[in-house]
């Protein structure tokens, strides 16, 4: 009888024990379903939150730039919650399948609000708020807003499923442990001390779990003020992240103007002095110092392109690129930038593979990893430039999508980044060098690139090991808009003679020095000063040869004026010239070439042969003759 009451007594123990690991199971599940639920939500709020920005920064017209970064600071936000969501439901495959149609849709809707924050930023008003309105009616919010609600309402069912499956298998535990203590009883009927024990045990574990549910309680309640607490100290880390922010763009401000200085005064000096030697007739000291003020000039005319490529609004002029002969090309410039204590290692791995990017912007990336690789080893190391070839799958690296990658690494052998900082790296304006050695603008610019050519970046840090950064970007799969370089060396061009050309440009001193340019070289030019115009003036003179039109323009861009005129008059050849284009807009341009502001006569000359190189129509009046 005691061996029977103390199997019963086992038996009794074994089935509460399970009852608890069941109910400890439906928690942990409980929990797992509250967690997807909640991140859910935090989504759909992220992506309502960007939105709102995105609309308040269209009804402002561009005025309010910190709404426009606003939205995109959360887009991106949205972005790795959504990551994270994926994670969480990657245990469920039908979560899972609805989790990547959101990513889907969550990608189409980027689309579409991007083209309405670029055309705000591009100051098109009214085509930014058509583009919002359009926005708002897509079907992709509606397919955001059903996925999120669906995997709610299935994680909530499957909530409610493995609970209720919990319930159960605790319900008949507990009749199978009341049975067995029926039965007990019947057994061990004179063992009442034995029993009288068990029932104090019993007893003394259900206090020890009331207590536990209390102490588990009071730790969530504990952990809602955490969070609190937590939530209040990232926003004013971030006033106080905004007021050094301030604080780098006046050092930047100081920097450019003082640059600038410098550039003016060569211009300036040696614009004085060629006058002067002019009057002394002294051809020799004319040309030497006109040539000091030209090279003045066009330093100016570079550092405004990078001050463009830093805001995102330099004009593109993508080419195929061979990444080891590009870093090749580079050495000379590297070893002059870095010093002598600084040991250079080229090596290509690259296969031969050729990117389709900006050659000048792909070559200010490389040289600024190069100087943040010197100052990261206080200018004394060994630095490796690598070039590869790489294939990944979708997401294996950064947001890449599947498909070969030319890679550009560089590795220094200095201190290495803490966690902290690796955190704030590609924000604008973050440094962690000493005042006047930086403003932090460098890995922004550098992320900017790699996202316009849709690519990825990695680093590798650690402190002490030194630092390695990666860039990811798709390998050349196609021919980009042809570019004409302004500043490029001279080379033969092919005479056209003397042709009619109708400059539109709306800047009447623009306008003015073009005019003056193409009487220069033997053209006869027809001012335009606002595209609204040309339509007329094209069909007053049956004669023109040629289109040279500005880019930005009010009322009408130039893009959208050729595309108008393009079909009545498909024989006049079109040059664009642009100094502010936009980086979204080089697919606008079609097959016509570019010019790039400030430009030479040289170069305009070279522009002119090409665009009317290109393959046209025949105009009617040879038609005719035929």
């Amino acid at each position: 009888m005691g061996l029977l009451g103390a199997a019963v007594l086992v038996a009794l123990i074994v089935t509460l024990g399970l009852a608890n690991r069941q109910r400890d199971h439906a928690l942990q599940a409980q929990a797992h379903s509250y967690d997807v639920m909640i991140l859910a939500r935090t989504v759909s709020g992220t992506i309502a939150r960007s939105e709102a920005s995105l609309g308040r920064y269209v009804i402002s017209g561009k005025a309010e730039k910190e709404l426009g970064q606003l939205y995109f600071d959360q887009w991106r936000l949205a972005g790795s919650q959504l990551g994270r969501l994926e994670r969480l439901t990657s245990d469920t495959p039908e979560q899972s399948a609805r989790v990547q149609q959101l990513r889907t849709a969550f990608q189409q809707r980027g689309e579409e609000l991007s083209l309405t924050a670029l055309s705000t930023t591009y100051g098109q008003n009214s085509q930014a708020l058509a583009r919002y309105y359009k926005a708002r009616q897509s079907p992709t919010l509606a397919a955001i807003d059903a996925t999120l609600d669906q995997i709610i309402a299935r994680e909530r069912a499957l909530l409610d499923q493995r609970t209720a499956d919990a319930m159960r298998t605790v319900d008949r535990s507990s009749r199978i442990a009341g049975v067995l203590a029926i039965f007990g009883v019947l057994i061990v009927v004179g063992a009442l001390v034995l029993g009288w024990f068990t029932l104090h045990a019993v007893g003394e574990r259900a206090l020890a779990r009331a207590e536990a549910d209390a102490e588990r309680l009071r730790a969530e309640t504990l952990a809602v003020a955490v969070q609190q607490a937590t939530d209040d100290l990232r926003v004013q880390e971030a006033k106080v992240r905004q007021i050094q922010k301030m604080d780098a763009v006046g050092q930047l401000t100081g920097g450019i103007a003082h640059d600038f200085n410098n550039m003016l005064a060569v211009v300036l000096g040696g614009l004085e002095l060629a006058r002067r030697a002019a009057a002394g007739q002294d051809a020799g000291a004319v040309m030497r110092h006109l040539d000091n003020a030209t090279d003045g000039a066009n330093r100016a005319a570079a550092l405004t392109r990078r001050l463009l490529a830093f805001s995102r609004e330099e004009s593109l002029k993508p080419e195929p690129i061979a990444a080891a002969a590009l870093v090749s090309g580079m050495s000379d410039l590297i070893d002059r930038t870095l010093g002598d204590a600084i040991t250079v290692v080229v090596r290509d791995e690259a296969q031969g593979w050729r990117i389709l990017a900006d050659r000048v912007q792909l070559e200010n990336a490389v040289l600024n990893l190069a100087v943040n690789a010197r100052d990261a080893m206080n200018g004394r190391g060994e630095m490796v430039i690598t070039t590869g070839a790489a294939t990944l799958a979708d997401d294996h690296v950064d947001d890449c999508c599947a498909g070969d990658y030319v890679t550009i690494a560089v590795t220094d052998t200095g201190v290495g980044m803490t966690p902290e900082v690796l955190e704030h790296v590609y924000e604008p304006f973050f440094t962690t060098k000493a005042p006047g050695k930086g403003t932090g603008l460098g890995l922004s610019q550098i992320f900017g690139l790699v996202r316009q050519l849709h690519g990825g970046i990695v680093i590798d840090t650690a402190i002490g090991r030194g630092t390695t950064v990666t860039l990811y970007l798709p390998r050349d799969a196609g021919t980009a808009t042809a570019m004409v370089q302004p500043d490029a060396a001279p080379a033969a061009v092919a005479a056209t003679g003397a042709r009619r050309v109708l400059v539109v440009e709306d800047d009447p001193r623009v306008l003015a020095a073009t005019m003056a340019a193409l009487e220069e070289l033997g053209h006869a030019p027809i001012p335009c000063d606002a595209p609204a115009k040309a339509a007329a003036m094209l069909a007053a003179e049956a004669d023109v040869d040629l289109i040279i039109s500005d880019v930005l323009m009010p009322g009408q861009t130039g893009p959208e004026m050729i595309a108008a005129l393009g079909p009545r008059y498909p024989h006049v050849a079109v040059l664009f010239v642009t100094g502010f284009a936009g980086e979204a807009n080089a697919a606008e341009f079609g097959r016509h070439p570019v010019l790039r502001k400030p430009f030479t006569l040289s170069g305009l000359e070279r522009a002119i042969a090409t665009a009317l190189a290109a393959d046209r129509p025949a105009p009617p009046q040879a038609l005719a003759a035929e």
